[in-house]
């Protein structure tokens, strides 16, 4: 598969906060890539970059940011405003208040459409943002597009964000934790609805999320982050089959494995918190929570292979892949 987004040492810093730090990433067309991680890992911060919405202040910098061979990083405001919302399109975090309460739901449905094609009619607008609400799976679709948001539940809200992130049939989503806050059949219901359109769109998804029981569902590729850093990027079988770096492994031993896992057995943790590193940090973040680091974890931290397309950043490395790798 040809790639279509293009992300390599990509580094975002608000003031003495360095968010990003060299990231690097290649999304396919037609593949859901999972960029997973704890909170405060950099997950949004990324997308966002990518997007061009960072908050007003941040400074960001990157050795290639392109997409469809498009470079973005010295796009004006407005080429970026026009390529956001009819290419490459964002669900954002947070259904409840991602939508405007003010406007009605056809309101900012067909503003999305009418900005990114101005020949559209608002007969055709509304047309189309009746058609993919009913794609999406929600009933009465002419009738919602006169409601409010405070007038849709959490589930319905998040179907709105996808439908309407679908309006101009864009190559790119990005989904930002589209599952946050909605409880577990409402869950399976967007995953299946996402992985359904992606088969009759070709769309390339860039799903963000902490939960690795959607990554094993979905993902075509993930890549795991670290205090900014992408510390492994793996095809999923292969990532779930043989993980190489110690943070990797302690998410997965965080997951309960069904016929693995005793009852009475606990969970694997991992200690502490993801620390904020300021700029010029060197050596491993992870080191501070590391069982395995030594002293030189505090030194220059190599980019190792594992296999094909199998990178991770671990100076133990030799020492580590020889150990027995993590059920799941």
């Amino acid at each position: 598969m040809s790639a279509l987004l293009e992300v390599a040492g990509l580094h975002v810093r608000f003031g003495e906060v360095a968010a990003v730090r060299g990231a690097s990433l290649v999304v396919a067309r037609g593949e859901t890539h999972c960029l997973v991680g704890e909170s405060g890992c950099g997950k949004s911060v990324t997308a966002l970059a990518v997007m061009g919405l960072l908050a007003r202040g941040a400074r960001r910098a990157a050795e290639r940011l392109a997409f469809a061979g498009q470079d973005l990083r010295d796009l004006s405001d407005r080429a970026m405003s026009r390529l956001r919302g009819d290419r490459m399109a964002m669900i954002f975090q947070e259904p409840m208040t991602s939508l405007n309460p003010s406007y009605t739901i056809g309101s900012q449905m067909t503003e999305v459409l009418r900005r990114h094609r101005p020949g559209a009619t608002r007969a055709q607008a509304v047309d189309r943002a009746v058609e993919l609400l009913g794609r999406v799976g929600i009933t009465a679709p002419g009738m919602r597009l006169g409601q409010y948001p405070h007038q849709l539940s959490g589930g319905l809200r998040q179907r709105v964000m996808i439908a309407m992130a679908l309006m101009c049939e864009p190559e790119l989503l990005i989904a930002d934790e589209p599952t946050t806050a909605l409880d577990v059949t409402v869950q399976a219901q967007i995953l299946r609805l996402l992985a359904g359109l992606q088969r009759d769109l070709g769309l390339a998804i860039l799903l963000i999320t902490h939960d690795l029981g959607i990554v094993a569902r979905v993902a075509h590729r993930v890549s795991v982050m670290y205090a900014g850093e992408v510390v492994e990027s793996a095809p999923t079988a292969a990532l779930f089959a043989a993980p190489r770096h110690p943070y990797t492994r302690g998410l997965l031993s965080c997951v309960p494995v069904p016929g693995k896992v005793r009852r009475d057995q606990p969970l694997g943790s991992i200690p502490g918190v993801v620390p904020r590193i300021p700029p010029g940090f060197a050596g491993c973040a992870f080191r501070d929570r590391c069982a395995h680091a030594r002293a030189e974890c505090s030194g220059d931290v190599p980019r190792r292979a594992a296999g094909p397309e199998h990178e991770f950043l671990c100076t133990l490395a030799p020492d580590w892949a020889r150990a027995e790798p993590v059920a799941a």
